[in-house]
């Protein structure tokens, strides 16, 4: 799958903005503030119908206007995907297919693979247990409908549940008919996040060792309470102490994934660059792993990815991502050497754009 063309209005710090890219390598090259990562913001919004960095809807719409428009043509399995985002203040979002709005956005996630590689991605090492449960559900949701379907009908259920808990409701009828979607939802959730472990930490610890180059031993393990127990009798076994509590302390809401260096802890033990090459390795995985498992070759957004690191994992990951495995990336960075030494082992097309004040040109 390939980004042909986007156009931008009002999206972040971006007035108007239509930009051309090319199939393999597209540069950002600029200052720090000046609207490189809101680009590849836009161009995740249109896969996701949400901003990376987490921002509320209206948040992204130009300060001082009352819209934002994105639009984008992709070439997708010898097809053109023609998706449009509006969104007004105080209104409900709209995105639509070749020109078919969607009823459901959830209908929509999957169609084009992302990966983004971000500075936010911190978060995964040193936040907490949502931010990596986030992260198991965007890749194993772009692969599998289903699953997506899945989390949607917990989290209604969930909430129903400690809804009743919060109002100290004791119909045990009630409860066995909000529990039951609870469970079967949950079997779907739990299972499918115990295979994608099982099939992602290998290729994850592959990419560890190609940017890291070393020896430095990781590993990804599946925490949950459905490890040991099925989401009914965990339901069971707290249901007294929920009341007490006002909500569900157990069920696939409080899955983790625990990242080791070693034997150890990562949040606990790794440097600031050891993180980093973590995190960068956790996404360039997540790229491979999507490109296995979905129908089309995902898109690889790289943002300043270059910063803390030393000049031996810079030219790793310059290495890793120069290889035919990955399709067309996005890269953004203040230093246009490292931009100029990955495009010059690039065999395809590429591009480069200077990004002053929301504003892109191309480089000479």
């Amino acid at each position: 799958m390939r980004l042909k063309h986007i156009d931008i209005t009002n999206y972040k710090n971006i007035a108007e903005q239509s930009l051309t890219f090319s199939d393999g390598v597209n540069c950002l090259i600029g200052n720090n503030g000046m609207g490189k990562t809101n680009v590849l913001d836009a161009i995740y919004f249109l896969s996701f119908c949400k901003s990376f960095v987490r921002q509320r809807d209206a948040e992204v719409i130009r300060h001082g206007e009352s819209f934002m428009m994105l639009h984008g043509t992709y070439s997708r399995r010898e097809a053109t995907e023609d998706i449009r985002v509006a969104l007004q203040a105080g209104k409900r979002k709209s995105v639509s297919r070749g020109g078919k709005e969607y009823q459901r956005l959830s209908q929509h996630i999957g169609l084009l693979p992302l990966v983004m590689v971000s500075p936010l991605d911190w978060d995964l090492i040193r936040g907490n247990g949502e931010e990596r449960r986030r992260f198991m559900d965007q890749i194993i949701a772009q692969g599998n409908p289903q699953y997506m379907e899945a989390l949607i009908r917990y989290a209604k259920a969930h909430e129903q549940r400690n809804s009743m808990l919060r109002n100290e409701m004791r119909d045990a009828l009630l409860y066995e008919t909000v529990e039951h979607a609870m469970c079967e939802s949950a079997a779907t959730i739990h299972s499918a996040r115990e295979k994608w472990t099982r099939d992602f930490t290998p290729i994850f610890m592959e990419y560890y060792a190609a940017v890291a180059g070393d020896a430095e031993p990781v590993a990804l393990n599946y925490v949950s309470h459905l490890n040991d127990a099925t989401m009914e009798q965990a339901l069971a076994a707290t249901r007294e102490r929920d009341l007490v509590l006002g909500y569900t302390s157990r069920g696939p809401h409080r899955d983790d994934i625990e990242l080791t260096l070693g034997t150890h802890p990562m949040r606990n033990t790794g440097s600031q660059g050891q993180c980093k090459t973590y995190t960068i390795a956790l996404r360039l995985a997540q790229y491979d792993f999507l490109r296995r498992h979905v129908p089309t070759t995902p898109i690889l957004l790289l943002d300043d990815i270059f910063d803390k690191l030393d000049a031996r994992r810079v030219e790793h990951i310059v290495d890793v991502v120069s290889s035919e495995r990955f399709g067309q990336i996005f890269i953004t960075d203040t230093n246009r050497t490292h931009l100029d030494e990955i495009m010059a082992r690039q065999a395809g097309e590429h591009t480069m754009f200077i990004v002053e004040n929301g504003t892109c040109v191309p480089a000479h």
